[in-house]
């Protein structure tokens, strides 16, 4: 069983940044990949980035690359957000799970999910 806490969300104006921290607990977390999800009112979830565990490389969405990091230090999973945009807007939720690469950023392959911490960018 994992747990896991999002904090750092707030309201930004756009071009601002914020940093997102998740903090996991539980068994063998070594084992598991973590990312990052986000949902919008009336939207899809979609997946923002993820690490894999198998070797620690990274993968974004298009929507993010170049202006959002993912990073993990021990039991942390941190995102930094740059450069923000209004369509960033959403409640981000930390997850981890073990999906085979191919699947690394598809939430269905995530087990567990924190309660999310909600980012607000406006114009």
């Amino acid at each position: 069983q994992v747990q896991l806490v999002e904090s750092g969300g707030g309201s930004v104006q756009a071009g601002g940044s914020l940093r997102l921290s998740c903090a996991a607990s539980g068994h063998k977390l070594s084992t598991y990949s973590m990312g990052w999800f986000r949902q919008a009112p009336g939207k899809a979830r979609e997946a923002v980035a993820s690490i894999y565990a198998g070797g620690g490389d990274t993968y974004y969405a298009d929507s993010v690359k170049g202006r959002f990091t993912i990073s993990q230090n021990n039991a942390n999973l941190y995102l930094q957000m740059n450069s923000l945009k209004p369509e960033d807007t959403a409640m981000y939720y930390c997850a981890a799970g073990a999906p085979p690469l191919w699947r690394i950023l598809l939430g269905s392959e995530y087990n567990y999910w924190g309660q999310g911490t909600q980012v607000t960018v406006s114009s």
